[in-house]
């Protein structure tokens, strides 16, 4: 006899941000095989979500170089909830705005500084998966993964060039 398990399977979402037109080959394998992505602003044109949609279904918001009439249509801001957990969405955490957990957020997915982080503030998993696009300063060029299972989160960066 077979027991099941009560845990509900995993749910891996790809996270990318800052690529700046640029659609690596690198993040395209990194990110093959998930479920869904989030894109976190600086995308700059249309072919890139394209791209990245014949992979996993998109949430992505705008960043300060998303203009013109592609970007019109993407929010500033938004919010998923995968299996239990509830995901805030924005380019710049500065523009966050209210505290997270007010609304329930459990994570918090931000791009902009190009500069990959994973931290937890008071429950909310805040996490940047740098920038995917073209080299900027030293800062390395990534990719991150959000696990979900149930009502719990991890998530990890990795570099996309060695």
């Amino acid at each position: 006899m077979t027991s099941r398990s009560s845990r509900s399977p995993a749910t891996r979402i790809g996270l990318i941000s800052d690529t700046h037109n640029l659609v690596r080959p690198e993040a395209l394998q990194y990110l093959a095989g998930c479920d869904a992505i989030i894109h976190a602003g600086d995308i700059c044109n249309q072919a890139v979500l394209d791209a990245l949609l014949r992979i996993a279904p998109v949430t992505a918001v705008r960043g300060n170089n998303d203009t013109g009439d592609w970007a019109a249509s993407l929010p500033t801001h938004a919010t998923l909830t995968v299996q239990q957990v509830t995901i805030r969405v924005v380019h710049d955490i500065a523009e966050l705005g209210a505290d997270p957990r007010g609304d329930g957020v459990g994570v918090v997915v931000s791009g902009h500084s190009h500069k990959p982080s994973i931290s937890e503030r008071d429950g909310v998993l805040f996490i940047n998966p740098g920038s995917a696009g073209p080299r900027r300063f030293k800062l390395p060029i990534c990719a991150g993964m959000l696990i979900v299972e149930g009502a719990r989160a991890s998530a990890t960066f990795d570099s996309l060039l060695t």
